[in-house]
């Protein structure tokens, strides 16, 4: 992930000197490890526990009703070496910190998934050997933690690197293959057509090695985004990509596709509102996309005047808003209801006087991205192709609102 998304500043080692050794999750020192619903994995907003200010988890989870946690990043060690740490100076090993943090959300019946890279530092995937060598690692996180699932964020620089990405992707076939129902996302860089030519060169390498995990998410900021519109249109370029890579339908290459955004304003200075957020999801459930999520929690909560709002922050998002706003888009993803007592609506178009309506809507006719419409003295704007949907009839819709007319 991006600067502010960098580097965070035992069990025994299993050991997976081939494929074909088994090591199923086990109970750890952390708690139960009742697996949730996928759904709630592929919801799992990012959450540094080390650092960047951490907020408690227990009080996100009751203000929000959000039950999983996307824990960020483990890495090799700073002075080199193929065992895993968390920021690069925290052996896993030996970690009590983010052991206790876990235990915490899983007593209030909540879970995590780690996420292994991010931006910056130095990957397992450069300093191990091979593929085996890489899974022994990251398999020594998943028994310390008895993880569910985790996360393979591959972007700059090691997916620059065609070796340490042969040995992540390796990695992660063999840890699905030797932990079963384990849930493994790979997320990478976002561009406004997809993903660049280091992300189409690692989906190429997951095909050569016969590897599908739940998903591929892209990272669709920090590239010249304004806004959801941009986003759904890299999404839409991202599943074109999927689908002549693999082989796959539309519908099929949207149930394998994520999206992982950056909540507020990015480190190019992008902004991406609580509104953004919900047409974006709005576009991922209609396509039926596997997983929605965001960078990150620790952001998720109004800068101070102290922590001067007009620039990226790590722990705030330097635009208006509740506490928390962003991670109740990741609990609508999972399925489920945000608590009611402290609501925080996503901020609705304000109506502008005077302005005309556009042609009415009709159900007959077919409408593409952009295309506006009056309908009900408002006028609306079609996020996708539709046919026959009306405007406003639901929150997940197709149209989004622009105001009365």
């Amino acid at each position: 992930m991006r600067p502010l998304r960098a580097c965070l500043g035992a069990a025994a080692a299993v050991g997976l000197a081939a494929a074909g050794t088994t090591a199923l999750v086990t109970t750890s020192a952390s708690g139960a490890t009742t697996a949730l619903s996928d759904r709630w994995y592929a919801a799992a907003p990012y959450l540094m526990p080390l650092d960047n200010d951490p907020p408690d988890a227990a009080a996100i989870m009751d203000a929000t009703g959000l039950k999983a946690f996307q824990l960020a990043f483990v890495l090799a060690p700073n002075g080199g070496g193929c065992s895993p740490t968390w920021g690069g100076t925290s052996p896993v090993s030996s970690d009590t910190a983010v052991q206790s943090v876990i235990a915490g959300i899983r007593a209030k019946g909540g879970d995590v998934s780690v996420s292994i890279g991010g931006y910056g530092g130095t990957k397992l995937g450069q300093t191990c050997a091979d593929p085996a060598a890489t899974a022994a690692a990251y398999q020594q996180v998943i028994t310390k933690y008895g993880l569910h699932a985790i996360d393979f964020d591959l972007e700059e620089p090691e997916y620059e690197n065609s070796a340490a990405i042969r040995n992540e992707i390796g990695a992660a076939k063999i840890l699905q293959q030797n932990n079963p129902g384990l849930y493994v996302s790979v997320t990478t860089a976002g561009t406004a057509d997809g993903t660049g030519w280091f992300g189409k060169q690692m989906l190429l390498e997951a095909k050569s090695q016969g590897f599908t995990p739940n998903n591929f998410s892209i990272m669709p900021f920090d590239g010249g985004f304004n806004g959801a519109a941009s986003q759904t249109t890299a999404l839409a370029g991202f599943n074109s990509i999927l689908q002549s890579t693999f082989g796959w339908d539309q519908a099929t290459a949207y149930a394998h596709e994520g999206f992982s955004g950056m909540n507020g304003r990015s480190d190019t200075g992008e902004y991406f509102s609580q509104a953004d957020f919900q047409t974006v999801l709005d576009y991922a459930t209609a396509h039926h996309m596997d997983r929605f999520t965001f960078w990150s929690l620790n952001r998720d909560r109004q800068c101070t005047p102290a922590d001067n709002g007009g620039r990226t922050s790590g722990t705030c998002s330097s635009v208006a808003q509740g506490s928390w706003d962003f991670a109740k888009y990741s609990v609508k993803f999972a399925g489920v209801t945000p608590p009611t007592t402290t609501p925080t609506p996503t901020p609705t178009p304000t109506p502008t006087p005077g302005v005309s309506c556009k042609a009415a809507w009709s159900s007959a006719a077919v409408y593409t991205k952009d295309n506006e419409v009056s309908y009900g003295k408002h006028n609306w704007k079609a996020k996708w192709w539709t046919q026959n949907e009306v405007p406003g009839a639901s929150e997940w819709g197709p149209w989004q609102d622009e105001g009365a007319c």
